[in-house]
């Protein structure tokens, strides 16, 4: 169906729930590492501009469970430049796909490359915040 570009975390419980989706879905898929990715403000902008900071950080990255960083208090830039200082702080997964720059599973504008799957099971709640899989710790 189309060419998806996937940045995740590996491992992620979730990240792996919702690359099913899209390969089920007959889509094609290249898994970039979003923590190894070198990111930039002009890679990185076109999947979060005019986004306030609580929307475009991870909730789960190690920083702002500690209460660290609290997204609610930045300013965009400084937002952006933490997460570019340590990716683990951008919200997953950015995907690209056919010229759109999408940021979060649940955007409506992924609804063509979906197949079948009817939104019902819940790919962006971690199941286990516990987990390593899931919780960020690297």
């Amino acid at each position: 169906m189309a060419f998806i570009q996937f940045f995740e975390k590996p491992g992620c419980i979730n990240g792996e729930k919702q690359k099913n989706i899209l390969i089920e879905a007959g889509n094609a898929l290249e898994c970039v590492n979003i923590l190894e990715h070198t990111w930039s403000r002009e890679e990185l902008a076109p999947f979060i501009t005019k986004k306030e900071p609580s929307l475009i950080m991870n909730h789960t990255a190690p920083a702002i469970k500690k209460g660290e960083i609290v997204p609610a208090d930045l300013h965009y830039d400084e937002a952006v430049s933490l997460m570019i200082e340590n990716p683990i702080l951008i919200k997953r997964p950015l995907i690209r796909v056919d010229g759109l720059s999408i940021q979060g599973f649940m955007d409506e504008r992924l609804t063509p490359y979906l197949g079948s799957w009817d939104g019902q099971d819940d790919v962006v709640t971690c199941p286990n915040l516990l987990s390593i899989s899931c919780d960020d710790s690297k």
